[in-house]
């Protein structure tokens, strides 16, 4: 039995996860996939100062106090961003990571300059989070959706917290600085993260690429699939 950790993304929570998560409790696995803070059914507690870093601390302590060993922590999308803070967290309780269709910025670099959305129109912004217009999140980002999938999800997104959109300067250098045991799997049907980004992180960790054949919520859409990538 394998332990999982499972790290959402932007405009998503726990909901996310869950036919992936049925299928990993079905195999015998301990699954958590916990909602960040100010996201989801945790919207009411958006304010200043939630970070990457302090989502990642919340999963270390998470890890701490659930005395949890030999973790499998999976990220996707910007979730990406706190697997990479949460491996120098929760030092060796950390056993291999998942980039699933994740964003994994170098040292210096921003989300603005891995993603590419040319056409898509600009995200609502407020002082503390974005959310994409209701067109792009409908016709957009969840455009492969199937038509069941898609009227679930369009009711549970959620604006994102600016500080979980982007590492502040500096906030992931210290990964890069350390090797990791890890694993990188692309969602081929998407444009975002792109192809190249996701093979430059499998280059510089030395990990094992993979792809489904899935648009970017491979998670929902394509539970099956996603738990069998994760189980290999």
């Amino acid at each position: 039995m394998a332990t999982y950790v499972l790290i959402h993304g932007s405009f998503q929570g726990a909901w996310i996860w869950q036919p992936t998560v049925a299928l990993l409790h079905k195999a015998g696995h301990a699954v958590y996939a916990p909602t960040q803070d100010g996201c989801a059914e945790r919207k009411s507690g958006l304010r200043p100062g939630i970070t990457v870093t302090s989502a990642a601390q919340e999963l270390a302590d998470l890890m701490f106090y659930e005395d949890l060993k030999d973790v499998i922590v999976v990220g996707t999308s910007t979730g990406g961003l706190i697997a990479q803070k949460l491996a120098v967290l929760g030092g060796d309780r950390v056993g291999r990571l998942v980039f699933l269709d994740a964003l994994a910025p170098l040292p210096g670099e921003r989300i603005r300059d891995i993603v590419n959305r040319p056409n898509a129109p600009p995200y609502q912004m407020t002082e503390l989070t974005r959310f994409p217009m209701p067109e792009d999140l409908a016709n957009g980002l969840y455009r492969r959706m199937p038509p069941a999938e898609k009227a679930w999800a369009l009711p549970r997104a959620t604006p994102h917290p600016l500080g979980l959109s982007d590492a502040a300067p500096g906030e992931l250098d210290d990964f890069w600085s350390r090797s990791w045991k890890a694993s990188v799997i692309r969602c081929a049907e998407s444009p975002n993260p792109p192809e190249a980004h996701q093979r430059r992180t499998a280059e510089k960790l030395k990990a094992p690429y993979s792809e489904l054949q899935s648009g970017h919520y491979a998670m929902l859409t394509h539970p099956e699939m996603t738990a069998a990538a994760l189980q290999g």
